[in-house]
């Protein structure tokens, strides 16, 4: 019998340290997932950012925003859109 309770009691030891070794393992994958969410949100706010939109008479146009040098461009033409976001990053 008391070899039986000296292998429970290694085996409640095994588990013990397994379950340690398991939350901390979630423990490091839990903050690495926060950073990384941080670094994402932190990174999307400086990309720039271009849409379409349409006004009230149906007409497509383009505008862009670019939170880093916080100018914006508003343009009926793709080209001319292309055009500016090249100026921006010369």
């Amino acid at each position: 019998m008391k070899n039986h309770g000296m292998c429970l009691q290694n085996n409640d030891r095994e588990l013990e340290l397994e379950f340690r070794y398991n939350s901390s393992s979630f423990f490091r994958k839990s903050l690495r997932k926060l950073w990384q969410t941080i670094i994402n949100y932190l990174v999307a706010h400086q990309e720039l950012k271009v849409w379409q939109k349409m006004d009230r008479h149906g007409n497509i146009y383009w505008q862009a925003y670019d939170p880093v040098t916080g100018k914006s461009f508003m343009s009926g033409s793709e080209s001319d859109m292309r055009a500016w976001i090249e100026q921006i990053y010369r």
